[in-house]
């Protein structure tokens, strides 16, 4: 196909996600891992709403107890793709959104051969069928854009979406097109609530949060 990925950073407009955001970031908030995971939930509603707004309605009448009315609706309930597990918060706000939708779940890794290089492993995928259907697939971080690449060529056992959504909370910029170039072959458009320069010699994002998936949940192994 050989479209160029359509990119959308939030972070262009002004509105309360950058409240959110900011308190992700935030060094003397980041303690509070119920406060972290709520705001990962809210941003998930908020860029669910954003995604909505992009999706194909109909026009559908409504009966009400005085009467009928036209109102639109979209015409299809979309997948919600997740990699976990700092994912999980920002998932369950996208189901705030968009309530009917079907879930599907990658695990994903980085397993690192010292303390620089590192390779993604993929240990667990549940999907529905994507044949010709909207994915939204999801992860609050996109830094190398590695993982959001293998975990997007793993669900395509599942069909090929007829458009996918890829969102993220903060993305660095060399993921942003590192998956732009890798899925140019795909109807994709790739939104963030902020895009940041560059990442470090471990990969994270600069200035970036930190490691979302600890923050919310506590230290890895």
């Amino acid at each position: 196909m050989n479209k160029k990925a359509e990119i959308i950073n939030l972070e262009d407009k002004n509105s309360i996600l950058n409240r959110f955001v900011a308190e992700l970031r935030d060094i003397n908030i980041q303690g509070d891992s119920l406060r972290f995971r709520e705001n990962l939930s809210r941003i998930g509603q908020i860029m669910a709403y954003e995604v909505s707004q992009r999706m194909s309605y109909d026009k559908r009448i409504i009966k009400t107890p005085l009467g009928e009315k036209e109102v639109n609706l979209h015409s299809e309930e979309p997948v919600i793709g997740t990699i976990l597990r700092a994912g999980l918060p920002f998932h369950e706000g996208m189901l705030r959104t968009f309530d009917k939708a079907e879930s599907a779940f990658i695990a994903a890794c980085r397993e690192y051969s010292n303390k620089t290089d590192f390779v993604i492993k993929l240990s667990y995928a549940a999907c529905p069928d994507l044949t010709n259907k909207t994915l939204i697939l999801s992860d609050p971080m996109l830094a190398s854009g590695a993982s959001m690449v293998q975990s997007y060529r793993q669900l395509l056992v599942k069909g090929v979406p007829a458009h996918t959504h890829i969102v993220s909370i903060i993305a660095a910029q060399e993921g942003v097109d590192f998956v732009a170039k890798e899925l140019k072959d795909f109807p994709i458009t790739i939104w963030s609530a902020a895009i940041d320069p560059h990442l470090n010699a471990k990969g994270y994002i600069i200035p970036g949060l930190g490691d979302a998936g600890d923050l919310a949940y506590g230290d890895k192994l």
